[in-house]
């Protein structure tokens, strides 16, 4: 894992949920870890991750996603059996 994905990864998985993680960031680790991204209506997407499947929103007016989409997200690789462990690998 670069460096790059292992401080994203953490970030992810950090309390208080940062607020300030570029989204296109996120796309690039999900496709490194393997993740079939596929676009859906408007600006949603399908995420399909060690055969977990969820729905993640890309941000409308900024580059950097929301607390609550970081939220999403964590419990998305949580289910998938992802977690800031995994950032050492």
């Amino acid at each position: 894992m670069s460096h790059k994905h292992e401080r994203i990864l953490t970030a992810i998985f950090t309390e208080p949920v940062s607020s300030n993680i570029n989204w296109r960031n996120i796309e690039s680790l999900l496709l490194w870890l393997g993740a079939d991204v596929q676009p859906g209506h408007g600006s949603r997407f399908r995420v399909t991750l060690n055969g977990i499947e969820g729905t993640l929103s890309r941000p409308h007016h900024s580059s950097t996603a929301s607390k609550q989409d970081i939220r999403h997200l964590r419990e998305l690789l949580t289910a998938a059996g992802v977690g800031v462990q995994d950032a050492k690998r």
